[in-house]
């Protein structure tokens, strides 16, 4: 009597594993990063509070450990920072969500001011992420907070958040990278399709430019040297973009 016992709370144990098993393969596991377009201010600082995501219809917070403020203009040419995990079931995901808190900021020229968000403090900003979760699964994708684009400045002097965002994945990520000397140029590249800039760049001080989350095509990338210099821009035509793949120009020289 015992034996069989001691076989039916066996077989119970495996039972429960087993369900349990079932139960871990029915989700994936979303990893949430921050990367940013360029902006020619000193700062752009966004309070980013809560980060949700719509999935199969319901909205699940991102395990996010580090709220509070970050500096967008950290975040270019390829840097990003980790913002946080979420395991979420199998299924569709349609949006993501970024709920600020008050202290967003913008300093120009060393002057800090308070840029406003009333409807992203109640709502949340909206933005579309497009992806089928497979069981077991883990997927990266980054929100790109374009901060050039994301300020406005009003008529009396101050300053408005109207954020511009997009995300893309590891499976849509297209990307091209490279140099662009001298410094003196001043220069700043944009990735362009027909007659349309699809990304800006301001490089770094070393001249090290990237784009990231390029849709797959053809561009042209332009080196626009800053007029008051004297050097002559430039283009590189033909420039072929595939997701999950680097195109590397290598290093492009201005002359005056």
């Amino acid at each position: 009597m015992k034996r069989l016992l001691i076989i039916g709370s066996s077989i119970g144990l495996l039972f429960l594993a087993s369900c349990n098993d079932s139960e871990g393969s029915d989700t994936a596991t979303v990893n949430v990063r921050l990367t940013d377009g360029p902006a020619t201010y000193d700062a752009v600082n966004i309070d980013i509070q809560r980060i949700e995501i719509n999935n199969n219809g319901e909205w699940t917070a991102l395990n996010f450990p580090s709220p509070g403020v970050y500096n967008l203009l950290n975040f270019k040419n390829g840097t990003d920072t980790v913002l946080g995990q979420a395991v979420l079931p199998t299924g569709e995901v349609s949006q993501m969500r970024m709920i600020l808190g008050p202290n967003n900021s913008l300093v120009v020229n060393g002057v800090n001011y308070p840029l406003q968000t009333p409807s992203a403090q109640q709502s949340g900003l909206k933005f579309n992420w497009h992806q089928t979760l497979a069981a077991n699964g883990a997927y990266t994708v980054w929100i790109d907070f374009d901060a050039g684009r994301s300020v406005v400045k009003t008529g009396n002097g101050s300053y408005i958040l109207k954020p511009v965002i997009r995300t893309f994945s590891e499976l849509t990520n297209g990307q091209i990278k490279g140099y662009v000397q001298p410094q003196a140029a001043d220069a700043v590249v944009h990735a362009i399709v027909a007659s349309d800039t699809i990304a800006t760049a301001i490089p770094n001080p070393d001249g090290f430019f990237m784009f990231s989350g390029l849709q797959q095509g053809t561009y042209t990338v332009s080196y626009d040297a800053d007029n008051a210099t004297g050097y002559v821009d430039e283009n590189t035509n033909n420039v072929s973009v595939v997701f999950g793949q680097i195109t590397n120009l290598g290093t492009k020289t201005l002359h005056q």
